[in-house]
């Protein structure tokens, strides 16, 4: 196993759980952070250097705590995690930054063989083409973040620690200020989201300034994912998968790997009625929603994809965008949805009606984050409805005034 794929297991078997965090140890968040200098002068981490680090950090980032025990793409339905991530939105800003970025995009493909499309579907569903980014009030101070994991979350905290010693190494070797060190609940950072280790294994200078700049240059950002699934064993010029049709009686095939010509010989088509290409190339057979939505045959680029993140809905999300921005189909058959959902369009409008009565203040976007939620919830309580925050047709119906 590289490095990588070790530190990617650690962090994976650390966040998949959606329980709340178990508290590591009993001192209080500064006795660690002051604990913690010994181990990061071991790792060569100069002691003053160290605590300039954390220079007016005096506790623990508890909204850290909080996302650590929700995560998206373990906990929400897969139809309503694409949805809110490969929509008119994203597919419409991502062919703009595809044309904006078209020269360096190529360079990039040429070079790591990695498509556009699948560098700006990551770009779109780490960061919205980095609009996150700029929304202060998302974002962590990565060394707190990771000092809270190491010190308040029994299941974190080894990569906490481990991360902590990275970031510090990129602070100070590369000369990164504490006002870049902004990311996510889990220390990822850029326009990419790269925790530490990666930042350390795979960041590459693209735009040839002698910095390896994740946070203010595209190019960087794009070419150090493209140069961590390259190292990772992404095919050059190859499919990541094939929907297919897989009818009852295949299904006790579901998550078993043949050839494509296995697959082909047991009556499996794909999804448009014609034959699947022969070879010898290994395919998985994927239900992720059941019968009741689309299948997949999965190459060799979807497991890799996932040494970006281990979910396989994050995987297939952004799959599915780099689809659509390469202008391929969307799956031809839907994914079943519950009959009280909405779609996206009717969340945008959602977010209007409630901006309309002064409850939202946020973009309208049809991302029914924490924003979206508080005023769906405050518009529930203030008219006698079940409080659920949840976008649903009863509720649409109700800020329709019917």
């Amino acid at each position: 196993m590289n490095l990588r794929a070790f530190c990617l297991a650690v962090f994976v078997a650390m966040t998949v759980f959606g329980a709340p965090p178990v508290k590591a140890n009993p001192m209080t968040f500064s006795q660690w952070v002051e604990n913690f200098a010994a181990q990061a002068a071991a790792n060569g981490i100069d002691r003053r250097f160290y605590f300039s680090v954390f220079k007016g950090v005096s506790q623990e980032d508890a909204d850290v705590l909080d996302k650590a025990a929700y995560q998206p793409e373990v906990i929400m339905p897969l139809w309503e995690y694409i949805d809110g991530r490969v929509n008119s939105f994203s597919i419409r800003a991502g062919l703009a930054e595809k044309a904006r970025y078209h020269d360096i995009l190529r360079w990039i493909e040429q070079r790591y063989g990695v498509p556009p499309e699948v560098l700006l579907a990551i770009w779109s569903v780490e960061t919205k083409y980095g609009e996150v980014l700029k929304n202060s009030r998302r974002l962590h101070y990565v060394p707190q973040a990771l000092a809270t994991l190491a010190w308040g979350d029994k299941k974190r905290a080894a990569f906490g620690r481990s991360q902590l010693l990275a970031a510090l190494k990129i602070m100070r070797d590369d000369r990164i200020g504490r006002d870049k060190m902004y990311g996510s609940w889990a220390g990822a950072m850029g326009q990419t989201q790269f925790i530490p280790t990666s930042y350390l294994i795979y960041a590459v200078d693209a735009d040839g300034d002698g910095r390896r700049d994740i946070w203010d240059s595209v190019p960087d950002a794009l070419a150090s994912s493209a140069n961590l699934l390259a190292k990772n064993g992404w095919r050059r010029g190859e499919s990541w998968g094939i929907e297919v049709t897989a009818g009852k009686s295949l299904t006790v095939y579901k998550n078993q790997s043949r050839t494509l010509a296995a697959w082909r010989q047991l009556g499996i088509r794909k999804a448009d009625g014609s034959s699947l290409p022969g070879g010898q190339a290994m395919a998985t057979l994927s239900l992720p929603a059941g019968l009741d939505g689309p299948a997949f045959l999965l190459l060799k680029n979807f497991s890799v994809l996932k040494r970006y993140n281990n979910a396989d809905a994050y995987a297939l999300t952004v799959l599915l965008l780099s689809d659509q921005l390469a202008g391929r189909p969307a799956p031809k058959t839907a994914w079943r949805r519950p009959p009280d959902a909405v779609t996206f369009i009717e969340k945008l409008e959602m977010q209007q009606l409630l901006r309309q009565r002064g409850l939202y203040q946020g973009e309208i976007d049809g991302w029914f984050g924490d924003a979206s939620r508080a005023a769906l919830k405050e518009f529930e309580r203030r008219h006698g409805l079940p409080v659920t925050d949840r976008p649903t047709q009863k509720a649409l119906r109700a800020l329709r005034g019917r």
